[in-house]
């Protein structure tokens, strides 16, 4: 798991659960803007996530043996948006072998589990195994 991650995971798991919304959304304001190269897919729904009710695209590129990640995700879901924006922050331009090591169970670990609705969860989930399935 990469450091980044760790430390991450960290800070979630030592505040309480009312901060720990806060924090993600917060990085729902950290997000990357997405490389003009890529906006025009994501108008014609091309790199979707289909099992996240949120409109999500994600665009992975390996570089060398790390991974590059982009993504666009709707404004009004910002909790979504705070998720991928943590996955960017820990895994944009790491070794792929850090990434597709991920923990199945990131939402549980960052304490959202209690938090999100379990519909939403699933899309998470789903937006992280195509993550750790883009670096595998």
């Amino acid at each position: 798991m990469s450091d980044a991650l760790n430390d991450i995971i960290d800070v979630f798991q030592s505040v309480d659960a009312e901060t720990r919304l806060d924090l993600l959304l917060d990085y729902s304001g950290r997000m990357p803007k997405l490389p003009e190269k890529y906006q025009s897919q994501a108008a014609h729904d091309l790199a979707r996530v289909q099992e996240c009710m949120t409109p999500v695209f994600l665009w992975m590129e390996k570089e060398g043996d790390k991974l590059r990640i982009f993504a666009e995700v709707a404004e009004e879901a910002p909790t979504v948006k705070g998720f991928v924006s943590i996955l960017i922050a820990a895994f944009d331009n790491q070794p792929c072998a850090d990434v597709a090591a991920a923990p199945t169970d990131l939402v549980k670990q960052l304490g959202l589990d209690g938090q999100i609705r379990m519909n939403r969860a699933v899309g998470l989930t789903a937006i992280l195994s195509r993550v750790r399935r883009a670096a595998a």
